[in-house]
């Protein structure tokens, strides 16, 4: 027998993929393996078990060998365990992107809308504006229960053989998927590795054998199992749950001679009824047949809402209704912009939503015509319209309404709903692509900005009472270099194109203005030394937080440009969680504490001869742009839906 300890090196440790690799490299030897953490052990020829016992990066472990090629097994997984970048494969270039909008601040309207003899009228949140009237498709995916839990004796061959069968069909499907959806063949091998191990399909097979039902054994080692990742401290190996409840209900599903139901099943306009909705979920859906969207959770700024704006579809989120309410109901009518539904409406409100509906489509096509307009205000003030975007679907969109540049893209959608973070190459396609897009005008491009509340593979966050105060944003970034600078790598390399913008969010400080331009700086002159063409973008901040508006005249002498994120400013100046809709009359961009913040970044902006834009949902509100025009903003940049209107309103100033 040998052992030996050892620190590991593996970037962010035995996660799933590292795992599997690491698993799949041990199967190769004939002797027994194990790794010590602490006072717990796993079989390292295990990737779940490996997984569940949480080695981090520069974690101290000891790895054990017995058996006749210890020496060669132990040398081989040494080497794998110092390398940082072992299990990692490289990225596909990304070709396009879920779609995605820009983040948008609650806003409980308290006004009724005039529509008489509504039944059953409930509100919401409303989270993206406009109407729609028609049949409902509920997706609400039932609990699935298995018919029975024991069977007899001459039972288990045949219960063996149906599980084999189901287990076969679902890695099939799995891969498929997969494939369909352009991801790597690592990730379903991760998964696949899961799914075949001794802790699930193992587990599955000793459940039946000791006379237990197919499908309830399944349903029983998946709840177990994605138990077990639930209870780890690492966000993305909690997460990993999700991938053993979706095996575990493909799996189930078979057994029980089942299908689950599907937006891509929807084969005519729809108002989707659900509790929630995924972006994936969203993402695979037949888009053009949904007509509105109700959901029972959610908030004006969750990644819903957000796809729902960009793509025009109505939605009421947050309703607090039953679940059974939904599944009853044959019909719906829905007012984005109020938060308000109306279940089985009567022949009066259906005929009043028609006839505000066909009155919405008159004046969207009225506003056409402002396409191609540059909006000037009677007295001769310049106002640029942008587009705040979330991936690359959406340049048609906003190109379409006429958006002049992008004024907010946010890269976190790019790092999240993924296993990996992208690299420096991917993310240059990306934003290269962007500016091209719509050359010669600029477009703004935000660095990373996430925190506890929006985690993303590879980076650990703390626990914290109030993520939106806590390590986020830039704060995040500048303790993570190795996460920062190849986005700002990639970056610079777009910027070869001359129109490309830099945004820095969370700034408090001007020392972090000036850390930021240091690393930039760090990154310009290692892609010369590499012979790498770069070019040097303009560098502006997000206004965001009131020490950001209480100094922003110091902040101006060191930057090229100011946005104003408003549903983060409204919020903390406010002092009113934007998420909550029992705060909406606080939570008010028109108050005058904040039109008082905004102001001042305005005055400092216009000392310091340079542009300030509002990027908030705020910007795209009617009554809203004559007050920041009034104030001194030069750009309003907002969803793709909302430009047209912004900009005849500018041009009625």
């Amino acid at each position: 027998m040998l052992e030996t300890e050892i620190v590991v090196k593996v970037s962010e440790g035995l996660h799933a993929r590292p795992a599997t690799q690491f698993a799949k490299l041990a199967k190769e030897f004939s002797c027994s393996l194990q790794i010590f953490r602490g006072t717990t052990s796993a079989d390292a020829k295990s990737a779940v078990k490996l997984m569940l016992l949480g080695i981090k990066q520069d974690d101290q472990i000891l790895l054990r060998a017995d058996g006749s090629d210890e020496s060669v097994a132990l040398n081989r997984l040494l080497a794998f365990l110092t390398e940082p970048s072992a299990g990692v494969q490289p990225a596909k270039p990304v070709h396009t992107e879920e779609a995605s909008a820009p983040v948008s601040g609650s806003h409980v309207a308290q006004a009724e809308p005039a529509v008489p003899g509504a039944v059953q009228h409930v509100r919401g949140v409303p989270a993206s504006e406009g109407l729609a009237c028609g049949e409902a498709f509920v997706y609400l995916p039932e609990a699935l229960r298995a018919t029975r839990q024991f069977i007899e004796p001459h039972e288990v061959a045949t219960e063996l053989d149906r599980f084999s069968v189901a287990f076969a069909e679902s890695i099939a499907a799995l891969d498929q998927q997969f494939k369909t959806m352009g991801c790597h063949e690592d990730i379903v091998e991760a998964l696949a590795d899961v799914a075949q191990s001794d802790e699930f399909s193992g587990a599955v097979k000793q459940r039946i054998a000791s006379g237990w039902d197919a499908a309830a054994a399944t349903l029983q080692v998946g709840e177990e199992l994605a138990a077990a990742f639930l209870a780890m401290e690492d966000e993305y190996l909690r997460s990993r749950a999700d991938d053993i409840h979706g095996i575990t209900r493909q799996v189930a599903l078979r057994l029980l001679g089942m299908e689950d139901v599907s937006l891509a099943s929807l084969s005519r306009p729809c108002v989707v009824l659900a509790a929630e909705l995924s972006a994936p979920d969203f993402a695979r859906a037949q888009v053009a047949n949904i007509v509105g969207l109700v959901c029972t959770k959610g908030s004006a700024t969750s990644h819903l809402a957000i796809m729902a704006r960009s793509h025009g579809i109505p939605a009421v989120l947050g309703l607090p209704v039953d679940e059974a309410v939904l599944r009853s109901a044959t019909r719906v009518a829905l007012d984005g912009a109020q938060g308000s539904v109306w279940f089985d409406p009567s022949p009066d409100v259906e005929a009043g939503f028609a006839t505000r509906i066909a009155q919405e489509k008159s004046r969207h096509a009225a506003l056409s015509v402002y396409r191609d307009v540059e909006p000037v205000t009677r007295d001769g003030r310049h106002v640029e319209i942008a587009a705040n975007l979330g991936s690359l679907a959406e340049i048609d969109a906003a190109r379409e309404a006429g958006a002049m540049g992008v004024g907010l893209f946010r890269t976190e959608l790019l790092f999240m709903d993924r296993r990996t973070m992208p690299d420096e190459d991917e993310q240059a396609a990306i934003y290269t692509k962007l500016a091209q897009a719509f050359h010669p005008r600029p477009v703004v491009i935000r660095t990373l900005d996430v925190g506890g509340d929006k985690p993303v593979p590879g980076i650990v966050f703390p626990r914290e009472d109030n993520p939106f105060l806590g390590w986020r944003g830039v704060r995040m970034c500048l303790d993570r270099p190795d996460v920062f600078m190849p986005q700002l790598r990639a970056l610079l390399r777009a910027a070869t194109l001359g129109n490309v913008q830099v945004m820095i969010p969370m700034i408090d400080d001007v020392d972090e203005v000036r850390r930021v331009k240091a690393l930039i700086a760090i990154c310009a002159e290692a892609l010369t030394r590499e012979g790498v063409a770069w070019g040097q973008p303009k560098l502006g901040i997000m206004v965001e937080t009131p020490a950001a508006a209480l100094t922003a005249d110091l902040l101006a002498q060191e930057v090229d440009f100011f946005s104003i994120g408003t549903n983060d400013l409204t919020q903390y100046v406010m002092a009113a969680d934007r998420m909550n809709p029992d705060l909406a009359s606080l939570y008010r961009t028109d108050h005058p504490a904040v039109l008082r913040a905004i102001g001042m970044v305005c005055e400092a902006a216009r000392n310091a001869g340079i542009p300030v834009a509002v990027c908030g949902e705020a910007a795209a509100r009617p009554e809203m742009i004559p007050l920041f025009v009034s104030l001194g903003v030069s750009e309003l940049s907002m969803s793709p839906s909302s430009v047209l209107r912004a900009k005849k309103i500018v041009c009625e100033l």
